[in-house]
């Protein structure tokens, strides 16, 4: 049965707006139902046999290799000039507010934020197609 991709990128939202583990969703990749839970209170009724092999975790983007990396790639194509600059960032907390200012200043928050989006879908499809799961556009 194939899922339909925009609800399995809305649980991947869900699951990565925060720190690994905050959020989580879970796909029941026979049905294509969702279930979503947060450290933060928010929790649908999850199921008892949540443990069954029917039930996927959605991943985190960290999980995925979409964090640090991703911004080495973009900064390397994009603004080979500041690497030092960034790499700097990325040396202590609140890095991605300050890359993303550095970013706003050059004009490039936007083309940032396209860029961000293709590479997680294309991470996205991948890990989907790795765990066997059908999706539709």
């Amino acid at each position: 049965m194939p899922i339909p991709f925009d609800e399995i990128e809305n649980a991947f939202m869900f699951v990565s707006m925060d720190q690994p583990y905050m959020h989580n969703a879970y796909l029941n990749i026979e049905t294509g139902e969702t279930f979503y839970s947060s450290e933060l209170g928010y929790v649908d009724e999850i199921p008892d046999d949540i443990e069954d092999p029917k039930y996927i975790s959605i991943p985190h983007k960290n999980e995925l290799d979409l964090g640090k990396r991703l911004v080495i790639e973009f900064v390397s194509d994009f603004l080979p000039t500041e690497m030092d600059r960034v790499y700097s960032i990325f040396r202590r907390r609140g890095a991605y507010s300050r890359y993303k200012d550095l970013l706003s200043k050059k004009g490039l928050l936007d083309e940032w934020y396209k860029f961000e989006n293709e590479r997680q879908r294309a991470a996205l499809k991948e890990w989907c197609a790795e765990n066997g799961i059908a999706i539709e556009e």
